[in-house]
């Protein structure tokens, strides 16, 4: 791995991370659902605008089709929905958490239902990181986090995940910005659904609050994205998603500069094993299989 690769790894990590200490900044005076939908229509008409610029067409294949809607439903709809819903009521740096564990679920749900292998590195990784989420889980719901903002996170992490594992490697074949717009797009359209039916239109505007939410049209929402997918394509994506384990120390310490949220002891201790954990998870599918035995 060169240096530039992992300057875009940490590049994407910090931008990931940083998308849950703003989403607390916008929520707070303004409804969830209605933002993201029209976070996600900006976002998705400037990615389809590339798009077109770079000479990318409408036309996708079948299973492009089909992890354009899984993806805009699953991620978009569902897992940023729930974590913005979620966000009204806990701290950005919980939510930060849960939702780092989603390498984690993958790894998980694969070896279970999937019939994917992993290896005792990996094993040993998802019981580590699993552990690391429960005590900061456990730790902040006696201190009084709201349980149900709580589970919603945990269910947006496993959407995310279910998603990832239905339409894996389904975005092959070209027109991968296109398929990114028109996921948003899709979300954004399912997102304003919801929103007509479950809330009140009403926000209230400031500068900090117009500053965090054009970051999260153009920063996690389109240049964390176009590095992503230029990191997998520079490094290969089972190495660029080792790039995940630094996601659960950046969510914290962001909502801790930006939003002066408590660190507690607890917290650096679950991190650190969470870290450790989808590290291993990571680094357990890139490790050569052990040669046959003769």
């Amino acid at each position: 791995m060169d240096f530039r690769a992992i300057l875009m790894g940490l590049a994407f990590a910090l931008m990931w991370s940083s998308a849950f200490a703003t989403a607390r900044i916008i929520v707070a005076d303004a409804p969830p659902l209605f933002t993201l939908a029209i976070r996600f229509l900006l976002s998705g008409g400037v990615a389809i605008a590339v798009a077109l610029a770079l000479g990318q067409g409408w036309r996708l294949t079948p299973a492009q089709r089909r992890a354009t809607i899984v993806f805009g439903l699953c991620q978009n709809a569902l897992y940023l929905g729930l974590n913005f819903i979620a966000m009204q009521w806990i701290e950005a740096s919980l939510a930060a958490i849960i939702a780092s564990s989603m390498p984690l679920l993958v790894g998980a749900m694969g070896w279970l239902f999937f019939g994917q292998r992993l290896r005792w590195l990996g094993v040993a990784g998802l019981v580590a990181g699993f552990a690391g989420v429960a005590l900061i889980m456990g730790t902040r719901l006696s201190g009084g986090a709201d349980p149900l903002a709580v589970a919603l996170c945990v269910a947006g992490a496993i959407a995310l995940a279910t998603a990832t594992l239905m339409v894996r490697g389904a975005t092959s074949g070209g027109n991968l910005l296109m398929i990114v717009g028109l996921q948003m797009l899709v979300g954004s359209a399912s997102l304003a659904v919801a929103s007509a039916l479950l809330e009140t239109w009403q926000v209230a505007l400031s500068a900090r609050w117009v500053a965090a939410f054009l970051y999260q049209v153009f920063v996690p929402g389109l240049a964390a994205t176009l590095i992503w997918f230029a990191l997998v394509g520079r490094i290969g994506a089972v190495r660029a998603s080792a790039f995940h384990f630094l996601n659960p120390f950046f969510g914290v310490a962001i909502a801790a500069a930006l939003l002066g949220e408590t660190v507690r002891g607890t917290d650096l201790l679950g991190v650190a094993v969470v870290m450790a954990g989808i590290l291993a998870v990571q680094l357990s599918r890139d490790a050569p299989p052990a040669a046959a035995s003769k």
